[in-house]
């Protein structure tokens, strides 16, 4: 498992290599998110912020299969086309990966305290949390986590 919070960019197949070694892994499903449009910088408190995607990222393996998974959040100054964000859930079938990358995508975008400045040409301003954002995460409440099998 990893969780990196970092300025610097990523490798998606490097990322999904590493977390594909395990034989029992038949499925990797994977989110890029890329900066649209306008430049933006992303901010955030170290430590709070590896710390809440860390609790995202239990809350997820313990509704689904997870073998192992990558989430990478960049921050700092970022141009359009840049990637911001990945999350690379592996596990035996796809259903628990599809699942598990969507919950994680879902809550990283509520939860990870992360802040966000847009520059748009007639000036810079905060980006407000969205209603939509907050309805995606609400619907994985109702999931209970997984039943373990041996």
């Amino acid at each position: 498992m990893k969780v990196s919070v970092q300025r610097e960019d990523f490798d998606l197949s490097t990322e999904v290599i590493e977390i594909s070694g395990n034989p029992r892994i038949g499925a990797v499903a994977s989110f890029v998110g890329v900066v649209r449009e306008v430049a933006m910088t992303l901010e955030h408190y170290p430590g709070m912020t590896e710390n809440a995607i860390n609790k995202i990222v239990e809350e997820a393996r313990a509704k689904w299969q997870v073998l192992d998974l990558v989430v990478i959040h960049r921050y700092g100054e970022l141009e359009p086309g840049d990637q911001i964000v990945l999350v690379a859930v592996a596990s035996s079938h796809r259903g628990d990966a599809f699942a598990a990358c969507e919950f994680i995508m879902d809550f990283l975008k509520t939860q990870a305290p992360f802040w966000k400045k847009e520059h748009h040409p007639d000036g810079a301003r905060w980006v407000d949390a969205r209603d939509s954002d907050d309805r995606a995460a609400e619907r994985w409440r109702t999931i209970k986590p997984k039943l373990l099998k041996s």
